[in-house]
């Protein structure tokens, strides 16, 4: 059985042996492969603790195997390295799947202390927990620690982007949180950064949770201002 790991997906082997060794000295145990197919055929990924995924690969691209990896597994976390920082690679990153995003070259500090953050979160949201509080509106129930929702739609996996937006919106109820506010809060992306992602992650939760989503009563569009969460149906 494979123990608990990180998967590097690097094929530059200078830098994937710096960043092995690095890893290994924080304690960590870590699988290297240097193509996305390599990476795809250890499905499934039940032991791995974090993917960390070059964009630049030979043979199929990062950003396709960020998208297969995130719709096999909504859980599983992934840290995007590579050496395309224009702001439009780091949105279509996201826009893949990942949940987080770091330019080559980088501080070896802070891609480890981005390493361990991600693990730390990646344990406690794959443990299962004794009790969990759960947030209910409508005919909904949503377990943000367990990454999961109950539906009259039936049951949802949460991705970690999805859990962060829905705990932003629960957590400011009842207020208006602007289009600059989630985007630095969810994304971590300038204020001015002109992006559907905010917009097609709303559509998304009013698929989930609103009985008629092209008429929400709990995710509310307030025009010109942004989007208020209302845990009672309401209308726009």
């Amino acid at each position: 059985m494979i123990s608990p790991h990180i998967l590097l997906v690097e094929d530059e082997l200078h830098i994937a042996r710096g960043l092995i060794f690095n890893l290994e000295q924080e304690g960590y145990r870590v699988i290297h492969v240097s193509s996305g197919e390599q990476a795809l055929e250890l499905a499934p990924w039940s032991q791995c603790l974090l993917v960390i995924l070059d964009l630049m690969l030979p043979g199929i691209s990062g950003l396709e195997v960020c998208q297969q990896l995130r719709a096999q597994d909504p859980r599983l976390p992934i840290l995007i390295l590579t050496a395309l920082g224009k702001e439009q690679d780091r949105i279509a990153g996201l826009e893949a799947g990942a949940d987080d995003y770091l330019t080559k070259p980088f501080s070896l500090t802070e891609f480890l202390l981005r390493v361990r953050g991600m693990v730390n979160r990646s344990s406690w949201y794959r443990s299962t927990p004794a009790a969990e509080e759960c947030f209910r509106f409508g005919d909904n129930a949503v377990y943000l620690q367990d990454h999961r929702a109950e539906t009259p739609r039936g049951d949802i996996d949460l991705t970690e982007l999805e859990v962060r937006m829905l705990q932003i919106f629960f957590d400011h109820e009842g207020s208006i949180l602007t289009r600059e506010k989630l985007l630095a809060s969810v994304w971590g992306l300038a204020p001015d950064t002109e992006t559907r992602t905010l917009d097609n992650f709303i559509v998304r939760l009013r698929k989930y949770f609103e009985p008629t989503p092209a008429r929400p009563r709990h995710f509310l569009t307030v025009r010109g201002k942004g989007y208020k969460f209302c845990r009672e149906e309401t209308t726009a």
